[in-house]
């Protein structure tokens, strides 16, 4: 195995440390994306301690040296995750520590570990070991259980959203592929009719059908067959209480009663479920993400509410913007 590069200080060595790229704006502890991200999957996220700006140093040995500068260093702040796990950070990569890692951009690392400085108890081998995440692969000795595994599943979540990537226990890499992430759940604001459902699929798929939900279940779909990419399936459904993501939004007549599904079936399902698919699985997989894409941003524009991925995390007109982006030759042949 390749020799990680050191990105936490050493008594966080043996944490799993969270990579993700730098936004915009992000050198301000309020500017970075983590304490939202960490809202969509655990209660009570906060600060235990809020990131600041430790006293400036001077750089250059002294100030009798001419040229002399004063350097700002973070000190890292302490996020809570839920009842048993924090994150410590953020530590700043810049541009050469953080491409030494594989990164393009510069980036900041968070050390994710129990908030009682104890280590996670461990179950045992996992039964296989190809998986989506590559989880099973990076804990082959022993799988995380419970919160930890929870907190491994979160990290994974976040670095496919951010294009970031997961040490797990510091040295294991996983870097989820962010495109694996295809299917989304539109919370409309209004209620969208049968009629109206179709309309906009068709708009995308010209071949699409109503259909009534399989298994006797109430609500209804949309189905939109492709001859080589599998099917696009839109359901619209009784919805249950919004994510967590959503939990705070000011819905105008109360949480929607109503969602729709959007959902990719290839025609091979085992392909969405191992971490290395194939070329064809790959291609079939970036048109179906670009068409569904498409059909949520229309149907956000009609009804308002809010778009999701299958992470939980919410999704801005931006990122249904670069998910419609046609990744390959193509991608509209069943528009």
């Amino acid at each position: 195995m390749a020799r990680v590069p050191a990105v936490v200080p050493a008594e966080h060595t043996s944490d799993h440390v969270l990579v993700v790229p730098r936004p915009p704006g992000g050198d301000a502890p309020e500017g970075h994306p983590l304490p939202g991200l960490a809202a969509a999957w655990f209660d009570d996220v906060g600060w235990l301690s809020p990131p600041s700006a430790a006293a400036p140093s001077r750089a250059g040995g002294g100030a009798r040296f001419h040229g002399v500068r004063a350097v700002t260093r973070p000190a890292a702040g302490v996020l809570r995750l839920g009842d048993e796990h924090r994150a410590t950070g953020p530590f700043p990569l810049d541009a050469a520590a953080a491409a030494a890692l594989g990164c393009a951009h510069p980036a900041d690392a968070w050390a994710l570990g129990r908030a009682d400085g104890a280590l996670d108890a461990r179950g045992g081998r996992p039964a296989a070991y190809d998986d989506r995440d590559g989880i099973a692969r990076a804990f082959a000795a022993a799988l995380p259980v419970g919160e930890e595994l929870r907190l491994v599943r979160w990290a994974v979540a976040v670095a496919r959203r951010t294009s970031g990537m997961l040490l797990a226990d510091g040295r294991q890499v996983l870097r989820p592929d962010p495109a694996a992430s295809v299917d989304l759940v539109v919370w409309p604001a209004r209620p969208v009719p049968a009629g109206e459902l179709l309309e906009v699929v068709r708009s995308v798929v010209a071949t699409s059908t109503l259909e009534a939900a399989p298994g006797g279940e109430a609500g209804h779909r949309v189905l939109a067959r492709t001859p080589y990419d599998g099917d696009l399936v839109v359901t619209h459904e009784r919805a249950g209480g919004p994510p967590r993501a959503l939990a705070a939004e000011p819905w105008p007549d109360g949480a929607p009663a109503t969602v729709h599904r959007l959902a990719w079936l290839p025609q091979d399902p085992y392909e969405l479920q191992v971490s290395d698919p194939s070329g064809l699985h790959v291609i079939a997989r970036d048109r179906a993400r670009a068409l569904l894409a498409r059909v949520a941003s229309l149907l956000h524009g009609r009804a308002g509410g809010a778009v999701v991925d299958d992470a939980g995390f919410v999704l801005t007109a931006r990122d249904l913007e670069s998910r419609r982006a046609d990744p390959s030759p193509g991608a509209r042949a069943w528009v």
